[in-house]
């Protein structure tokens, strides 16, 4: 018999008549079945989540800072089983699995430290005739409740990056996890309950997207934080209305490889693991290779040789590094997607085939630009190569995209980097290493349809408060 997962209802556990079953997308066997939260659930969470604005804003730096660090604890003791949840739920190989547990640790802890940083500023108010003796200062204030919406491709991590935030700044949150993921989630709300968080500040509701849309027009919410795709996310934000809004969406990331770029085994290395671990489900995947035209044929050997070296298989195998789709609906597409690439030119470096739950790890070159492997988000194991013979010509090829999330540059030039620092459109450039670096701790978000807004500790909780001017008059 299957587990049955409840709702984390404003602090209660909570069992609903509607189940979803969970299943491995490596193997299909079931995890559990998942209660979905209907018009009644997300009603009673929104309006608790109201009522508790103002305990939250009364609730002390120090405490919201010991409640996230309890919560970091929990979670380190209990390392191995989420991580084990997490690559049974996504299908994410356990070498990362462990490794987003890592990294949402490092997000408690950040978000904690931060929580007792949220501070303002002194402002002199007599540089102006007339205002002698007054002064002001800033402070932030809790935005309000707080809905956030998640991909399943960290499903740990995304949640956090939304929840810690939400928490540092004395805000309610109410999370919809990803319909593929939605048991690492409500794991987690079993740690912040045994943490002391009140009651009311965090629900966990796994809902159908028509019940989604609902509170996404819903006015009590302050804020909507995104992370999904472009379709998705800018189809919320027109129903939003006049809330605050933070997209983060996808991506179809550019690496950059030069002719001195200071080390080719290591960047062919970086290159196939951006581009092909947790089978590309990563929105900052590198999706497009440019290299220099001196060094395209040796470079695509080494590359491809790297390439051959990720071990395709079972999610809980330790050596494992690309694992599958997570549904067959996405393996389809892709293979979709690459069979059109061919159908118009693309020439198959090395892949190119579906082996169900897996698409292997391919690399694509002479590819149209109009395909949807190149100028759309694959969201799976494909990468194009494409010689380039300046490194203006290079920049120029990463900014030809609807997207801008993140970019890599492998070269010795500082003058090349400053040139890709000052004219590529993304949200972050990342010099001698591949557009998938990221650390929870720095600001991260894209431009273009990629989003807007930035998630990153500091950053999060700057859009989740309000700036409060406070003007000091003489009393006489």
């Amino acid at each position: 018999m299957a587990e049955i997962f409840p709702l984390y209802l404003a602090g209660e556990w909570c069992e609903t008549g509607e189940k979803v079953e969970d299943r491995n997308p490596y193997d299909g066997s079931l995890l559990a079945l998942v209660c979905q939260a209907g018009a009644e659930e997300v009603e009673r969470a929104t309006e608790v989540a109201v009522a508790t604005v103002r305990t939250l804003r009364e609730l002390p730096a120090y405490r919201r800072a010991e409640i996230l660090l309890e919560v970091a604890n929990q979670l380190r003791e209990r390392k191995e089983d989420f991580a084990q949840l997490i690559s049974r739920e996504s299908g994410i190989p356990r070498f990362f699995s462990s490794i987003e547990v890592d990294r949402a640790i490092h997000t408690l802890t950040t978000a904690a430290e931060e929580a007792k940083r949220i501070g303002g500023e002194v402002i002199p108010l007599d540089l102006l005739r007339g205002s002698e003796r007054r002064w002001a200062f800033t402070r932030r204030v809790p935005i309000g409740p707080v809905l956030g919406i998640t991909p399943f491709n960290f499903p740990l991590n995304l949640v956090l990056h939304k929840v810690a935030p939400a928490v540092a700044a004395g805000n309610p949150i109410v999370i919809k996890p990803s319909p593929h993921t939605p048991c690492t989630a409500l794991r987690l709300a079993e740690l912040f309950d045994k943490a002391g968080l009140p009651k009311g500040a965090l629900s966990v509701l796994p809902m159908p997207t028509q019940t989604a849309e609902r509170l996404v027009r819903d006015d009590r919410y302050r804020l909507l934080s995104f992370t999904g795709s472009d379709t998705v996310g800018w189809y919320l934000k027109s129903l939003a209305g006049r809330k605050r809004v933070i997209l983060e969406m996808g991506g179809n990331a550019g690496a950059i490889v030069h002719s001195d770029a200071p080390d080719l085994d290591y960047a062919a290395e970086r290159v196939a693991a951006g581009a092909f671990g947790s089978a590309g489900q990563v929105c900052i995947s590198v999706q497009r290779i440019f290299v220099h035209r001196p060094i395209y044929d040796h470079f695509r050997e080494k590359l491809v040789r790297a390439v051959a070296l990720l071990p395709v298989g079972d999610p809980l195998d330790p050596n494992t590094r690309v694992g599958p789709m997570i549904d067959a609906a996405n393996l389809e597409r892709v293979s979709r997607w690459v069979s059109r690439a061919v159908d118009r030119g693309a020439r198959v470096v090395t892949g190119g085939e579906a082996k169900p739950p897996f698409y292997l790890p391919t690399l694509l070159e002479n590819v149209d630009h109009s395909c949807e492997v190149y100028c759309e988000e694959v969201f799976g194991p494909v990468a194009i190569l494409e010689p380039y013979d300046s490194f203006a010509d290079a920049v120029a090829l990463v900014n030809e995209s609807r997207f801008g999330l993140q970019a890599g540059v492998f070269t010795s030039d500082f003058r090349n980097f400053l040139l890709a620092a000052d004219q590529l459109e993304v949200g972050g450039v990342i010099l001698n290493d591949v557009p998938t670096y990221r650390v929870d701790h720095m600001p991260y978000g894209g431009v273009k349809d990629s989003g807007f807004g930035r998630e990153g500790l500091r950053w999060a909780i700057e859009q989740m408060t309000e700036l409060k001017l406070v003007v000091i008059s003489p009393m006489s």
